[in-house]
C-alpha cells in the first residue's frame, strides 16, 4: 500500500483511460490530438508519471469531457498547487504538508464523507478552541502563530457543510471522544454543545458508539472514507498516522471499510439516541429540536 500521491496518480490514469475508452479513441490518437507521444499517454494512464493540471485539461478536452464536476475533480486529482484554479488552502502551502493537501483536496471535492473516531472530535465538527487546544497537544512546541493558522485551516475546511448541495457527513464516534477533557471542562463542554447542534442538521449524521458495545472492528484505528460524485472510482480511504497519511483505493480496501463503517453505525446507538447520550455525557437537558435543513451558499454568514 502506498501514500497519496501515488495512488492519486493511479486513480487519475484510470479516470483519464477510462474517458479516452468512453470517447472512442485509441492512446496513439489522443497523444496525437493534444501533440505528444503514446508513450507519455500511456505512463500517465499506468500511473508511472506525474502530469500537470493543465496537461489533464488538454486531455480532457480532446475526450470531449464536457460535465464541468467531473472536468475539477479529475483536474484536482493531479495534486499540483494549481489544479482546477487557486483554492483556499494554497494561501498555507508553506505550512500545510502535501499529503494535507491532498486531504483537504478530496474534502472539498467530496459528496460525502463517512468517518470513524476514537479519540477526537472530527475537524469539520470542531469548535475553534477544541481545534487550538488538539492542536497544541499533537504539535508540542510549535509557535503560537503557526498554531493559529492550522486552527484558521481547520475552521475554513468546515466550509464544505454550508455549501449548496452541501456534503453529507456520517459519523461514528467512540465513546471516549465525548469524555476525553480535551482543552478541559469549558472547552469539552461547548464542543458536545457544538456536536449537539450539528448533529439536528439534515445532512450530519452523528452516530455513538457506546463502551457497553464492547470489542468492534474500529479498535483497529480511525478511518474516513471519501465519495464522489458522478463516480465511485474516485473513492477512497484515508488513514492517518502520526507522520503521514495513508491512502487506499483498491476495490477491495474500499468494501472492506465501507462494510466496517456499516457494521460500525448498526451497532452505534442511532442518531436521536447519540443526541440523547452526548446530552447526558454533558450533564444538561435541551428540548429536542427537528433536524436542521442544509445551509445554503446564499444563506452561509
Amino acid at each position: 500500500m502506498k501514500y497519496g500521491p501515488a495512488v492519486r496518480r493511479r486513480k487519475l490514469g484510470s479516470e483519464l483511460r477510462a474517458l479516452r475508452v468512453k470517447a472512442g479513441l485509441t492512446s496513439g490518437e489522443a497523444a496525437r490530438l493534444v501533440g505528444w507521444h503514446q508513450s507519455k499517454v500511456s505512463r500517465i494512464e499506468t500511473g508511472r508519471s506525474g502530469v500537470k493540471p493543465s496537461d489533464v485539461l488538454l486531455l480532457l478536452d480532446a475526450f470531449d469531457t464536457q460535465d464541468p464536476q467531473l472536468r475539477e475533480l479529475v483536474v484536482a486529482l493531479a495534486g499540483a498547487e494549481d489544479a482546477g484554479g487557486h483554492h483556499w488552502w494554497h494561501a498555507y502551502r508553506g505550512l500545510l504538508p502535501p499529503s494535507y493537501r491532498d486531504f483537504i483536496s478530496l474534502e472539498s471535492q467530496a459528496c460525502q464523507i463517512r468517518t470513524l473516531e476514537t479519540s477526537v472530535v472530527p475537524g469539520l465538527l470542531q469548535t475553534p478552541e477544541y481545534a487550538r487546544a488538539v492542536t497544541r497537544s499533537v504539535l508540542d512546541g510549535m509557535s503560537e502563530r503557526h498554531i493559529e493558522a492550522l486552527v484558521e485551516v481547520r475552521l475554513a475546511r468546515q466550509s464544505v457543510l454550508q455549501a449548496d448541495p452541501p456534503l453529507q457527513l456520517s459519523v461514528v464516534l467512540d465513546e471516549a471522544v465525548l469524555r476525553r477533557d480535551v482543552g478541559g471542562p469549558g472547552v469539552r463542554q461547548r464542543q458536545l454543545a457544538h456536536l449537539a447542534e450539528a448533529a439536528e442538521m439534515s445532512h450530519v449524521r452523528i452516530q455513538v458508539l457506546p463502551f457497553s458495545a464492547g470489542g468492534h472492528i474500529g479498535l483497529t484505528g480511525p478511518f474516513v472514507v471519501f465519495s464522489f460524485p458522478n463516480t465511485t472510482d474516485l473513492d477512497v480511504v484515508v488513514l492517518d498516522h502520526l507522520t503521514s497519511s495513508l491512502y487506499l483505493e483498491r476495490k477491495e480496501d474500499l468494501k472492506a471499510y465501507t462494510d466496517a463503517f456499516d457494521a460500525l453505525a448498526l451497532h452505534a446507538l442511532s442518531p436521536e439516541k447519540s443526541l440523547e447520550f452526548i446530552t447526558q455525557v454533558a450533564g444538561w437537558t435541551r428540548t429536542p429540536t427537528p433536524r436542521r435543513a442544509p445551509v445554503t451558499r446564499e444563506e452561509a454568514p
